[in-house]
């Protein structure tokens, strides 16, 4: 009996299943809308308008620092000039000191001169100065060993450190694997046809992460017991000119030690003359300013109201994240995506494209150190951490659509398993595929701002794009300028995003959800998992 009431319960969860899909293809796609989205963007797109304010002009982002409170300020009031409501900076919480980069030099001075490529670490200690000292070299077993480290206080009292990756002599910079392979790529049909989970991270690699973070900090005030001047170090990488520099927290740390990073071809020469006998010396400067005046963290969110008395409390959300690294001017990581988002909403204003649920930008700050903007964002608007219960205004929210995997056009969307929304983005995704977005896919993504949502049991959303040279090249690098957009790819993206948002925004329903999963956590690191 059991096995046949079993089978039928099976039966009427598929039926009830194929009736969803079925309902879903008749999804109405008002494709005359994104023609005209489409028509708008290609002949009056603002992106490089938006892009230069958001890099050339604001500078370095880092979250708390001027350069992000300039790029939020631009922000604000060109949303407020091109119409839309309650623009503001919304605090979600407090951050911590910030940090801005004001003079930096670095130069070996023997065993004769030559500049050395290399960037200070965000929230670096000062030289108080032009210092010029001998280097001390460490393997990276020595540089995690905090025995031989206090063992060898009087080797390293008033000498730059330089921590050491792989031996140079016999194996050489990391390069040659990928010297002959492509910079910058697409991803193929079959690529996105077998498309994996990415940067999915779980609640025990995020454990991992915060305890590497403690006990690196727990490393640099070793060192600086030592007296050390500084520390240098490298990683693969940060080859061809790029220098990667992304210390996750170190906003947060109790050490004034300053801290560089450098290339790996300067410090495989580095290695190699003091290892052949030849002492190296270096002259290094850093000057960063600090300011705790305001500890609280914000992030840039404005709205275009709904229009239908019924649906106009209900939201839907896009956004990306504002805050960038210091290497750079954050370009493809992520003033691309807040460039899109703001585009998206200009396109269905300057058209006057209503919908009848009110839309919301949301520009985040804190997501580098750790999605902090977002997080903070849904538990003080949607969920109790402390309790995992929701509040009504979650059930009010359609969705959210995040942009954050670099300058490439949109190829597809994740569903972060969501199989009752995947027939319906298909439907949607069909007038685009022409421009090359023809991917579905219920597989997760990881590590950005839609998680904090997706953890919420609200509709979370990250777009698939093109990687170009994200990851190898620009990702956290001192690369990551404007040069390195892809300014038609860019437009493509608002046209998508636009038509999305204005679909969602005007549908009867709201959008389907998955089963809701209380999760009780409190975060304080990178990333986010539950418990």
């Amino acid at each position: 009996m059991k096995s046949i009431i079993s089978k039928f319960a099976t039966a009427i969860m598929l039926l009830l299943s194929n009736i969803s899909i079925v309902m879903a293809q008749e999804e109405h796609v008002p494709t005359d809308i994104f023609e005209k989205i489409k028509n708008a963007e290609l002949q009056t797109s603002q992106i490089p308008h938006i892009a230069h304010y958001l890099t050339d002009v604001s500078g370095p982002r880092l979250t708390n620092s001027p350069g992000f409170s300039r790029s939020a300020d631009w922000a604000i009031s060109t949303l407020k000039s091109w119409g839309l409501k309650n623009a503001k900076l919304e605090p979600w919480g407090n951050f911590g000191k910030s940090w801005e980069l004001q003079d930096f030099s670095i130069a070996m001075k023997a065993p004769y001169f030559q500049p050395i490529v290399a960037l200070p670490a965000p929230w670096s200690g000062n030289t108080n100065g032009l210092q010029q000292a001998q280097v001390a070299l460490l393997t990276q077993a020595q540089s995690i060993d905090s025995a031989y480290i206090k063992s060898h206080y009087n080797n390293l009292k008033g000498k730059i450190i330089l921590i050491l990756g792989q031996p140079v002599f016999t194996s050489g910079p990391e390069k040659p694997a990928d010297i002959f392979k492509p910079r910058a790529t697409r991803f193929t049909d079959a690529e996105l046809l077998n498309k994996d989970d990415y940067y999915n991270l779980t609640h025990e690699q995020v454990q991992a992460l915060n305890d590497l973070v403690r006990f690196k900090e727990k490393l640099d005030l070793l060192y600086e017991k030592s007296g050390a001047i500084a520390v240098i170090n490298s990683e693969a990488g940060n080859e061809y000119g790029a220098i990667f520099d992304e210390p996750i927290a170190a906003y947060q740390s109790k050490s004034k030690l300053p801290q560089v990073r450098i290339s790996v071809e300067d410090c495989n020469r580095i290695e190699r003359l003091i290892t052949s006998g030849h002492p190296v010396e270096l002259a290094l400067n850093i000057k960063g300013a600090y300011s705790g005046t305001d500890t609280k963290a914000y992030n840039v969110v404005a709205e275009i109201p709904g229009t239908d008395p019924k649906l106009k409390d209900q939201v839907v959300i896009l956004g990306a994240h504002l805050d960038s690294w210091g290497a750079a001017t954050g370009a493809t990581d992520n003033a691309s995506g807040c460039a899109v988002m703001m585009e998206a909403v200009r396109l269905l204003d300057s058209l006057h494209l209503q919908s009848k649920r009110t839309i919301r930008i949301v520009l985040w700050s804190g997501e580098e150190e750790g999605i902090f903007g977002s997080y903070n964002y849904v538990k003080n608007h949607y969920i109790n951490p402390k309790t995992g219960n929701p509040n009504s205004e979650q059930a009010k929210v359609s969705a959210y659509f995040n942009l954050d995997n670099g300058t490439g056009k949109i190829r597809g969307i994740y569903t972060q398993g969501n199989m009752a929304v995947k027939p319906i983005f298909d439907q949607w995704l069909q007038p685009f595929h022409d421009l090359g977005a023809t991917t579905v896919t219920t597989k997760n993504t990881g590590a950005t701002d839609h998680t904090s949502f997706d953890w919420a049991g609200i509709p979370g959303f990250e777009f698939i794009q093109d990687p170009i040279d994200y990851d190898n090249v620009t990702h956290h690098s001192n690369q990551d300028n404007y040069d390195h957009l892809q300014i038609e790819d860019l437009k493509q993206a608002a046209i998508i995003l636009a038509s999305f948002v204005y679909q969602t925004g005007n549908r009867p329903d709201l959008l389907p959800r998955k089963p809701f999963e209380k999760r009780i956590f409190e975060w304080d690191g990178f990333g986010l998992g539950s418990n």
